[in-house]
């Protein structure tokens, strides 16, 4: 072996304490060695390079966590942490961990030897994990692994019955640590639960591996398995993959105990609210003290649902609202690209906005091509899905709104009828239930954006919302969306009928000039009505007949319902009534 392949050398003494007998392998950060410690026993002793650490391998103090976190653990399920602490060779500073060192193999190998697992072996295997973990995830600071996989649990074989053990804790992470301080890449996505994508962690996000682990050895391959050659240049398409497949039922090829089925169904939901709740439950199934109900699909979720939002043209699919346009660019979409830059001046991305205009002028059409620009999860909600006869149910579904957007963040909540859903509370008509849900949409609205999630708030009658909910940290800005402007009307008519069988040169300046006062819903119908006819006619879309559709056609909004919304505009940028003296944002037409 060449020695100048790893940083130790065979013979070599660490603090005098141990002697280096044989390198074993070379990770990205550290290298593993096997030692002997002065009365001869075989250790193990992973040589941490801090050069190649990542900064959220630190904890505050500045050490290595995976060490902090291995001095805290004493499990026999667990790798036992002996001893540790710091070298200095060729002026490059290390730190190493002393383990047990573990006779053995891992489920990585013996998958690789056997294919599968009978169901027993299996059985026993996940309960020596199930209990380790749960020791972990009990203590007074829970600790999560994050990398359960059949790599990271070896069977110690040196004593009559086989032993598995939890080993490899560079993921770890004490429960009360950020999100925003965890590094995923290197992480297997087929043992990870779908909010770990978004970097979430938690008990159940370790529920989840275990399952994946369980099905892994009873089947011969992670659930929902694809091929990942395809994917090795782009992390992001392998992650959709993934979660592309995982909206598919889960099959069973080997597995035929229905009760086995049940348990690792629940374990794999990929809403972690109708997972196990904890290990202690996940146990209890193995046990038989708890029935698990047979699921129709593993993938029953509590309402809302994601949206699907197709990849399409994104703002490209927009005509006009360019200042609006620009200002989402700088102030979101620049500041996700851009966090670093951003954060040196202390800014992230607004909470949300507020649309405000005459019916039929895009609010939701803009709220989804913002979705697909961004790449963001889309939430629609409408009055209808949050209200409710009993009492404080309201105010659940708005919570699991909220708790369903962040564990899928980055998200956009697009709340349509604003007015509805979060009425002005000083007015009369409202009653209890409905203030006890406005003061619950306040109450998770707060910084929201520190979450990941953006609000697009869209209403016809912005004078009859709750003004707290245009208070700083809330709806951060107001734009009003009017009835398109000329050249708006124009790009719409060449949008609309690009595609469809027209005659060529037509005047769309003309078009647009006739069109005055027409909302956008207004334009698009009145292409359709004109190409209905023109196929009528088994002719081309002419000017003639856009012209005479046009004229048949008048405005769905009338001009004195117009000037309403021009003082109701000038109302919102004026004055700040409510609003904590706090000037409202809208974008003006220059």
């Amino acid at each position: 072996m060449n020695n100048h392949s790893h940083i130790l050398s065979k013979g070599q003494s660490i603090d005098s304490k141990y002697r280096v007998t044989f390198f074993l392998k070379k990770g990205s950060y550290a290298e593993t060695y096997r030692v002997k410690d002065q009365e001869g026993k075989t250790k193990l002793l992973k040589l941490f390079v801090y050069s190649k650490l990542d900064r959220t391998q630190f904890d505050e103090k500045g050490d290595v966590l995976e060490i902090q976190v291995l001095r805290k653990i004493k499990h026999p399920n667990l790798v036992k942490y002996c001893d540790g602490g710091e070298l200095i060779l060729d002026g490059q500073k290390y730190a190493y961990a002393i383990l047990d060192f573990i006779s053995g193999e891992t489920l990585a190998d013996k998958i690789k030897r056997e294919q599968t697992i009978n169901p027993y072996e299996a059985k026993e295997i996940i309960s020596g994990v199930l209990n380790g973990l749960n020791y972990l995830h009990s203590l007074q600071n829970p600790i999560i692994h994050n990398d359960i996989t059949n790599l990271n649990v070896m069977l110690d074989l040196s004593g009559n019955v086989a032993i598995p053990r939890i080993i490899d804790f560079g993921y770890s992470r004490f429960l009360s640590q950020s999100n925003k301080d965890f590094l995923k890449e290197g992480l297997n996505l087929f043992y990870q639960a779908n909010e770990s994508f978004n970097k979430v962690f938690s008990v159940q996000s370790d529920v989840f591996s275990v399952g994946a682990l369980y099905y892994h050895l009873l089947e011969g391959l992670p659930p929902w398995f694809v091929e990942i050659s395809k994917y090795k240049a782009d992390s992001l398409k392998l992650e959709d993959a993934v979660i592309g497949e995982r909206k598919k039922p889960l099959k069973f090829s080997n597995i035929s105990d229905k009760q086995v089925q049940s348990i690792i169904s629940k374990a794999l939901q990929p809403n972690a609210e109708n997972r196990f709740k904890s290990v202690k439950e996940f146990i209890k199934a193995m046990n038989g003290e708890l029935e698990v109900k047979q699921l129709s699909t593993p993938q029953e979720t509590s309402k809302p649902k994601l949206k699907e939002i197709k990849k399409g043209k994104g703002f490209s699919a927009i005509a006009g609202m360019q200042e609006l346009k620009n200002t989402i660019q700088l102030d979101v979409i620049d500041a996700l690209n851009e966090k670093e830059r951003y954060a040196e001046y202390g800014i992230t991305i607004p909470n949300g906005m507020l649309l405000y205009g005459p019916p039929g002028c895009g609010k939701t059409f803009f709220a989804e091509r913002m979705a697909e620009e961004i790449g963001f999860n889309f939430y629609q909600l409408k009055p209808s899905d949050i209200q409710s006869k009993y009492v404080n149910e309201s105010q659940e579904k708005i919570k699991t709104l909220f708790d369903e957007a962040r564990e899928n963040a980055p998200s956009i909540i697009f709340i349509d009828e604003l007015d509805a859903v979060v009425p002005n509370r000083d007015n009369s008509n409202v009653n209890h239930m409905n203030t006890s849900a406005v003061n619950e949409f306040l109450a998770q609205m707060n910084n929201c954006g520190d979450d990941g999630i953006f609000i697009i708030g869209a209403t016809n009658r912005p004078n009859s919302i709750d003004p707290a909910i245009l208070r700083a940290g809330r709806l951060d800005k107001v734009a009003y969306l009017p009835p398109p402007d000329l050249e708006a009307r124009e790009l719409m008519l060449k949008l609309y009928l690009e595609k469809r069988p027209r005659e060529v040169g037509l005047d769309y300046a003309e078009l647009a000039k006739a069109t005055e006062n027409y909302v956008s819903s207004d334009i698009k119908f009145i292409c359709d009505e004109a190409s209905r006819r023109a196929l009528k006619m088994k002719s081309r879309i002419s000017k003639e007949i856009l012209l005479e559709t046009i004229r048949k056609n008048k405005p769905s909004i009338n001009l004195k319902e117009l000037q309403s919304y021009i003082a109701i505009r000038a109302k919102m940028e004026g004055l700040s009534d409510n609003t904590n003296d706090r000037p409202r944002i809208g974008f003006k037409n220059n």
